[in-house]
């Protein structure tokens, strides 16, 4: 028997795991593999792995692999991304939830035809949707800010609330003369033991962690998973039930704590969880009976398709009512509500408990709740890119930008994005610098960018653009290489000088900012001097070529640097491999040192940064070509573009050919 469960425990870890590499490689939610694989592995397929062998032991596993993910789940979560749809969110898994509960009980009923209590009790398991299932796909998708942290936010709370609900619920299955005062306050009462206890004990362990600092990373991290499971068992020894609630708020207030290196933390709850969740969902799928599921005949599928129909939409209608989100996120909201490990956990062990009561239903409750979640999974999770794409909502449209260097070219960029809506912000080593960038209402911090903690609180981890823009080329590239690595923005740039392809590795995701080789520490004093001007012109099919002629002959001349672009309503980085495009708008700085009086010797206030955009004309543009060819040290130097060793001449010729090189 030791032997049997060993070898039910190692296949169903070998099983998890190389079900999400599959996921991994076809870019779908893992948990379309783990259902797959489980069911494959389980009594209906190879019977390989029988849970039923494991006894007791299986509902200590569930207990303690949820309060792990629910914990994740809460720590992933910021209270400041919450703040901004704190009504909504609110309305979602209070409101929300009692619709999904009566529009759900409705369904089973009718449709399913189960009794009221086993139909409500079906309800109350399915309210949930589930970070395992709703992050990923947020992932995947890239949504914005605001969308994501509501849906990461509604699949991490719901998930308590639901457990909970769940709970009371059977309790009036199970003992159906309880008043409506005896289960309201039930539910209270759970909610309030945990939530107190677990708000309580984040604090606690985050002040310890603020300073022991004689611990090493992976006892931290090793004292954070003891001080879940031991809140989990505490919670629930004072009150059943409220340990979820408790982890969840543990997670939540530690996240809010400031703990050193907290990103090394995040890092290794993701890896254990993501292992957990491998192993319990292939355990619970191979527990599955799909005769049951056949069963349920097309009742059962119409309920789900009910609850995904109707009752979803109007959960979500009612619950943004008054909110600024837009009907193409609203509509997003509606078909992303995939229920993943949590409702399968629970119910589960539902059904173990109901059939031991000798209450009918309980096998029945556990295969809907199974189709629910396959449906759901199938036809939301792997429609979720395609759904978000036609409403406009997918990785594209992820904006903002985060900028290392708070020098001039650092802050004139940054404005730049936020004169176009989009929020940024600025790190630099520098607290005078800083203070220049905040005259601009730029949130500005004085750290350094290789420390990872400071990149996260700048907002890497939610925008689409990252820059490295200090004097130092070299330094430039590790940063950015860290902000690949740790935060993963759709869109890396920096300043720095390529070396040949076999020398470096790890940098095809960190693209060149502006050009080959940028003299950035000189075009940051032709700002401070106020010898620029900010240009702008616009790509037309009937002159691009001579556009570009000209465009051409001023960077060769080394008077023009381009800074951004805008395609099809998004602003960009100019970067050095850029193919141009007929209706690109272009934005440069153009070296202008007569054009303005030059700047005394001492410092000079931010008001000096203060460039307002002008549009040159072809007219402007001609003439400022022409004085660069016809006269000066610096246009002779350059007349010859084929054989002038200038840098500028390659940055031309790899920027500006119409066709990629």
């Amino acid at each position: 028997m030791e032997g049997s469960l060993s070898l039910i425990i190692i296949i169903a870890i070998a099983a998890g795991i190389f079900a999400r590499v599959i996921a991994n490689f076809f870019r779908v939610p893992s948990i379309v593999f783990l259902l797959i694989f489980g069911v494959a592995l389980g009594g209906n397929g190879l019977n390989l792995v029988q849970p039923r062998l494991l006894g007791d032991g299986l509902e200590a596993i569930v207990s303690i692999s949820v309060a792990l993910i629910l914990f994740d789940g809460g720590l992933n979560l910021q209270l400041k991304e919450l703040g901004k749809v704190s009504a909504s969110l609110r309305n979602l898994i209070t409101i929300g939830t009692l619709i999904t509960l009566i529009g759900g009980g409705i369904a089973a009923y009718w449709l399913s035809e189960f009794p009221w209590t086993i139909a409500f009790l079906y309800a109350a398991l399915v309210v949930v949707t589930g970070p395992t299932v709703v992050n990923p796909i947020v992932e995947e998708v890239g949504l914005d800010r605001r969308l994501a942290t509501i849906l990461e936010g509604e699949g991490v709370l719901i998930d308590a609330i639901g457990s909970v609900l769940a709970v009371v619920v059977l309790d009036v299955a199970l003992n159906p003369t309880s008043s409506a005062f005896a289960v309201v306050s039930d539910l209270g009462l759970r909610l309030g033991v945990g939530g107190v206890l677990g708000a309580i004990a984040g604090w606690l362990l985050g002040k310890f962690l603020q300073r022991a600092t004689f611990l090493a990373e992976d006892t931290k991290s090793a004292v954070v998973v003891a001080a879940v499971l031991g809140l989990f068992g505490i919670a629930q020894e004072i009150q059943s039930e409220s340990g979820l609630t408790a982890v969840v708020l543990m997670g939540i207030v530690l996240r809010a704590s400031d703990i050193p290196n907290s990103r090394a933390l995040l890092k290794f709850k993701s890896q254990l969880v993501a292992l957990m969740v491998s192993v319990l969902f292939i355990l619970l799928s191979a527990n599955l009976s799909i005769p049951s599921i056949f069963a349920l005949g097309w009742g059962g599928v119409q309920t789900v398709l009910f609850l995904m129909f109707i009752v979803r939409p109007i959960n979500v209608i009612v619950s943004t009512w008054n909110s600024s989100f837009t009907w193409r996120q609203k509509a997003f909201l509606s078909w992303c509500a995939p229920r993943g490990i949590v409702a399968a956990s629970v119910a589960s062990l539902f059904s173990i408990l109901l059939t031991e009561r000798g209450v009918n239903g309980g096998e029945s409750i556990k295969a809907l709740v199974f189709l629910t979640i396959a449906m759901t999974v199938f036809l939301q999770g792997l429609s979720a890119k395609l759904v978000a794409k036609l409403l406009g909502l997918n990785q594209p449209d992820i904006s903002g930008l985060v900028v290392v260097g708070s020098n001039p070219i650092g802050i004139l960029v940054a404005r730049l994005f936020q004169a176009n809506g989009q929020r940024v912000a600025i790190i630099d080593t520098s607290a005078e610098l800083c203070k220049q960038a905040a005259e601009y209402d730029i949130p500005a911090f004085v750290s350094n960018g290789l420390d990872a903690k400071s990149l996260a609180e700048a907002g890497l981890d939610s925008v689409g653009t990252f820059v490295a823009l200090t004097i130092n080329t070299d330094v430039n590239i590790v940063i950015a290489q860290l902000a690949v690595k740790e935060f993963k923005p759709p869109r890396v740039f920096a300043v720095y000088v390529k070396e040949a392809e076999s020398d470096r590795n790890g940098e095809p995701e960190v693209q060149q900012a502006f050009s080959a080789r940028v003299p950035i520490k000189t075009w940051n004093q032709y700002v401070l001097q106020r010898e620029v001007r900010v240009g702008e012109f616009l790509l037309t099919e009937e002159e691009l070529q001579e556009q570009l002629n000209r465009f051409n002959t001023m960077f060769n001349a080394g008077i023009l640097l381009p800074l951004l672009f805008e395609r099809k309503g998004q602003l960009q980085i100019v970067s050095a491999d850029m193919t141009w495009e007929k209706g690109d708008r272009i934005l440069y700085l153009l070296y202008t040192p007569k054009a303005l009086p030059p700047a005394q010797s001492e410092v000079l206030p931010p008001k000096t940064l203060d460039i307002t955009p002008m549009v040159l004309s072809d007219l402007d543009i001609a003439q400022k070509t022409s004085d660069s060819n016809g006269g000066g040290s610096r246009s002779n130097k350059n007349n010859d573009s084929s054989t002038s060793p200038d840098y500028f001449l390659k940055m031309a010729k790899d920027i500006l050919n119409r066709r990629s090189p």
